[in-house]
């Protein structure tokens, strides 16, 4: 296996036949040692965060393939935190695309002059590009068309398959009692470019979930979803 990429959450292996492997690791995004999934920075280092972030993960990535919605999942070996993706190409440098259903994190910060904390929201889709140097800046659907980052027909994609897997999480958490606040996706372009999937992970620490009013913590998650 050869090391191609190293991110604050999970290392990218390249394997021979083509495919690739994404390692979990232990590290989760926040700052100030604070838990946020929202942040750019690692902020700590939770033990057994990476195999119960790919067990979350394995558990949503084969409920859509049985409903037949379009991901780079093949499988995944939970003891070794490792699972094998096909290859995918990225949108531009790479983006984070965020649905919501309360009002909190970042969406508050920005818009908290006319948004109460928690008010629901109706699936709220928005795109941010993966840039630490400026903080993960939101971007609009005209202005990824006209930077050539995807196309509006792919927006139009990206946007469906966001709110149809966002809806999947939040109905599996709910029958857990579990609400779903709001969560993040990545997509990307397999078979040249011919398609649009889900990539990268569905896990505790891309999501902000609540029980009972209160948060719950990504390892928390992991075992009151998959037990």
């Amino acid at each position: 296996m050869k090391l191609i990429y190293t991110g604050k959450t999970k290392d990218v292996y390249a394997l021979e036949d083509g495919n690739y492997l994404l390692k979990f690791k232990d590290d989760v995004t926040g700052e100030n040692g604070v838990f946020d999934p929202g942040a750019n920075t690692v902020g700590l280092t939770m033990e057994g965060a990476g195999k119960a972030g790919l067990r979350l993960t394995k558990y949503f990535f084969e409920i859509l393939k049985e409903k037949e919605i379009p991901t780079h999942y093949i499988d995944a070996d939970i003891n070794n935190a490792t699972m094998t993706v096909k290859p995918a190409t990225v949108f531009g440098k790479g983006l984070e695309v965020i649905c919501r259903y309360r009002a909190v994190g970042s969406f508050l910060r920005r818009y908290g002059m006319y948004a109460e904390e928690g008010q629901a929201l109706d699936a709220f889709v928005e795109v941010t590009i993966k840039d630490d140097e400026r903080q993960d800046p939101p971007i609009s659907e005209d202005a990824l068309d006209m930077l050539g980052i995807l196309s509006s027909a792919e927006y139009k994609v990206l946007k469906e398959l966001t709110q149809t897997i966002g809806h999947v999480v939040k109905d599996e958490l709910a029958k857990k009692g579990v609400e779903l606040y709001d969560i993040k996706f990545e997509f990307g372009r397999v078979d040249d470019g011919a398609q649009i999937v889900l990539i990268d992970e569905i896990s505790g620490g891309n999501m902000r979930a609540y029980k009972d009013g209160q948060y719950v913590e990504p390892l928390e998650l992991e075992k009151l979803i998959v037990g």
